[in-house]
């Protein structure tokens, strides 16, 4: 499981940095597909940024952090860190649709890597749980 996760978090951490490219872009978005969905809207908008710091940097950091910790198979660490990156990213897709109105495809994907990394951690940590219990 470890080489899933890894390659999840992996990404991850490319759809951030795309995020994160799009956040300090000054021409037109690659990504302004119509007018519900517009990366530069959502990325240049005040909640991109928290405490001066981009919200794609953050992602970045927590992706890596997941990569290095699935690495070391370190799942009920890895859980309780996709838990609040999970939370997170449903904040900032809440956002998007009540307060913008806009959604970005990387903020997207993103959403869906890290609700596919949660959900697969909380299979194998009750796996590995129940082996333990097993034996």
């Amino acid at each position: 499981m470890k080489w899933v996760f890894l390659a999840l978090a992996i990404l991850g951490i490319a759809t951030s940095s795309l995020a994160l490219r799009e956040h300090y872009r000054t021409d037109v978005s690659p990504c302004d597909i119509n007018e519900r969905w517009d990366c530069g809207i959502v990325n240049h908008s005040p909640y991109a940024v928290i405490r001066g710091i981009p919200v794609a940097v953050i992602g970045i950091a927590g992706y890596l952090v997941l990569g290095i910790l699935s690495l070391r198979r370190a799942y009920r660490l890895m859980l309780a860190g996709a838990l609040a990156g999970l939370a997170f990213s449903l904040y900032l897709a809440r956002i998007e649709e009540h307060v913008l109105g806009v959604w970005c495809i990387y903020c997207a994907i993103s959403l869906g890597t890290i609700s596919l990394i949660t959900s697969l951690l909380i299979a194998t940590v009750l796996v590995q749980t129940l082996r333990k219990r097993a034996a």
